[in-house]
């Protein structure tokens, strides 16, 4: 059995995201997919929590007619330590023989740990990326819902995210200095 690595942060997932899953499920039995930045939320760059994104990724991916039994989805907290982020890494996923990212430096580093890298297929990557997004949100351009699949957009719309993300831009995140 062939077991494969995705790792993305997934702020929020997109369907470029569950094309990739697709394809990489092509090559391999089972994907391990690693939320990243799990410690983070209610930032601008993260705005949403590691369970909404669990939540948010695994319909998306039903939605895609991806297989969950082939996934496993497991949150991964980011250290300062780039160093020993693969032991890190190790110690929270089950053993894989291949790993896919887009990001170089994630991929430097799988490499230098000996770990065969492949890129996945990047799907439109100035149209399919959780960055523009997440401004088309801010923005109030509904062109964002077509670039998540509709099970994302719900979720958004349930916990107001969109509400979340423009009250974390205009600053009223930031805790107070009392």
């Amino acid at each position: 059995m062939i077991r494969g690595l995705f790792i993305g942060r997934f702020q929020p997932p997109h369907w470029g995201h569950v094309w990739a899953v697709r394809d990489i499920l092509r090559e391999v039995d089972e994907l391990v997919i690693v939320i990243g930045s799990a410690q983070f939320n209610y930032i601008i760059k993260d705005p949403f929590t590691v369970g909404e994104r669990i939540w948010m990724l695994r319909e998306a991916l039903r939605e895609g007619g991806v297989d969950l039994s082939r996934v496993i989805i497991v949150p991964m907290s980011n250290i300062e330590n780039n160093a020993a982020w693969f032991s890190y890494l190790r110690s929270y996923v089950p053993p894989f023989q291949a790993a896919y990212t887009g990001n170089p430096f994630v991929a430097m580093l799988l490499r230098e740990a000996g770990v065969e890298v492949r890129q996945q297929q990047l799907y439109d990557r100035q149209r399919y990326n959780s960055t523009r997004i997440r401004e088309l949100m801010l923005k109030g351009d509904p062109e964002w819902e077509s670039l998540v699949p509709k099970s994302v957009a719900e979720i958004i719309r349930s916990i107001n995210g969109i509400e979340r993300l423009k009250i974390i831009a205009a600053g009223e995140a930031e805790p107070h200095k009392w």
